[in-house]
Formats: C-alpha cells, sequence, structure tokens
C-alpha cells in the first residue's frame, strides 16, 4: 500500500512541476512575441501535459487554438494564448 501511495505522490509531483515548466515556457514565449514557439508549446506541450493530467477539455482547447480555423489576426491568437495561460495558472492554484 506504501508503495502504491509513493507512485502516486510521484506521478503528482511530476505533473506539477511540469506545469510549471509548461508555464514557463509558454511565458518565456509569450513575452519574446515568438509566435511559432507558443504554437508548438500550446499544441504539443499543453495538449500532451492535459492528457496526462486527464483533463481532456484543456487538451481539446489547445489543440483548437492551433489547428482550429484561422484566427483574425495575430492579437486574436496572443489572446487566445493568454487565456489558454490564464486557464493553467488556475488549474496550478488548484492543484497547489
Amino acid at each position: 500500500m506504501a508503495l502504491l501511495l509513493h507512485c502516486n505522490m510521484d506521478s503528482e509531483l511530476t505533473l506539477q512541476l511540469s506545469l510549471d515548466d509548461l508555464l514557463a515556457d509558454l511565458r518565456h514565449a509569450r513575452r519574446g512575441g515568438d509566435l511559432s514557439r507558443l504554437a508548438l508549446i500550446a499544441y504539443c506541450e499543453v495538449r500532451r501535459w492535459a492528457r496526462q493530467a486527464h483533463q481532456d477539455a484543456l487538451a481539446q482547447r489547445s489543440a483548437a487554438i492551433v489547428i482550429g480555423s484561422p484566427h483574425a489576426s495575430r492579437d486574436a491568437f496572443l489572446a487566445d494564448i493568454d487565456a489558454l495561460i490564464a486557464q493553467l495558472d488556475q488549474i496550478r492554484s488548484q492543484v497547489v
């Protein structure tokens, strides 16, 4: 039983640390205005993390930002990224 509890704690800690890294990567790319990096992180990394964390709606949303219908402008894309970052921040505050 103790081994199972230890494994669950390790996976939760790994998810928390991965989320922290993910948010740092998103914020860094956002500050630099690196649209391609933001798209890559949103589509690949956020989606992967969300699936591991059983956050299916977040996984779908992050994919839709990148592969959904084209954004009307750069600002529209950045607004979606900002909303994604806010959602991840909210999840982080609930987890910690």
